[in-house]
């Protein structure tokens, strides 16, 4: 059983070995997030816990509500990243996909599988497709939507993931604080670590984007969408 914000949650038809799904949303519009959220709250066996519109906010947001399953605005992710982090740190989290438009490809299709990603539907979709999602992902660890599926036509989950040099949660962290304008030693009071340990963490934040220094390392984060929107905010 997962522990968190709610570390006994409700099951479903009194059996208690189910566990009633708790969802969460990271989404930029205002209109979208509170629209899921009624969906989810009038549809039986969901859980709705709560949203963000700022993807900086998204591992706080996890952390605090431990969801069992977390939909992403694809334009908030479009390099993985972000479901990379978090499925990293929670191997049993299911991240679903809003996918927009210009992302209906196969090159991201693909990437969001490599990052970890167990469902994608479309955004634009009908509410009870987009619920269809969130209960096929969840109960069977992956799910496509019967438009989507045909992009990921031969893919390779490994050969994919490999080439990937996904950032930790602390390093997230860390490069958050830099593009916020912290230097060293303010991200290490931030973080409530040693000075020594913050320049580790930028040692290998540089290492892994291949970056020439913190700025290079930000302007990178933001092109790649593992940055975007402005300091972190739950909504």
């Amino acid at each position: 059983m997962r522990t968190g914000a709610n570390p006994r949650p409700p099951t479903l038809g009194g059996d208690r070995h189910v566990q009633v799904p708790g969802v969460a949303l990271v989404d930029p519009v205002p209109l979208v997030r509170e629209g899921l959220a009624a969906v989810v709250r009038r549809t039986a066996g969901l859980r709705w816990l709560g949203s963000t519109g700022n993807p900086n906010a998204a591992p706080r947001l996890h952390e605090h509500l431990r969801p069992d399953v977390l939909l992403i605005d694809s334009v908030l992710d479009p390099q993985g990243q972000l479901a990379t982090l978090l499925t990293g740190g929670d191997p049993a989290l299911v991240v679903v996909s809003l996918v927009r438009e210009p992302h209906r490809t196969a090159k991201y299709v693909r990437t969001a599988l490599a990052a970890g990603v167990r469902g994608l539907v479309p955004r634009a979709g009908e509410s009870g497709e987009v619920v269809q999602a969130i209960v096929r992902s969840y109960a069977d660890r992956v799910y496509l939507d019967p438009t989507l599926a045909p992009l990921a036509a031969g893919f390779t989950p490994a050969a994919e993931a490999g080439s990937r040099r996904s950032l930790s949660r602390r390093e997230y962290e860390v490069l958050r604080l830099i593009a916020n304008g912290l230097e060293n030693q303010a991200v290490a009071s931030e973080l409530y670590v040693s000075v020594e340990t913050v320049r580790t963490h930028v040692k290998n934040i540089l290492r892994k984007l291949r970056a020439r220094d913190r700025t290079h390392a930000v302007s990178l984060a933001y092109q790649a969408g593992l940055l975007t929107g402005g300091p972190q905010a739950l909504g």
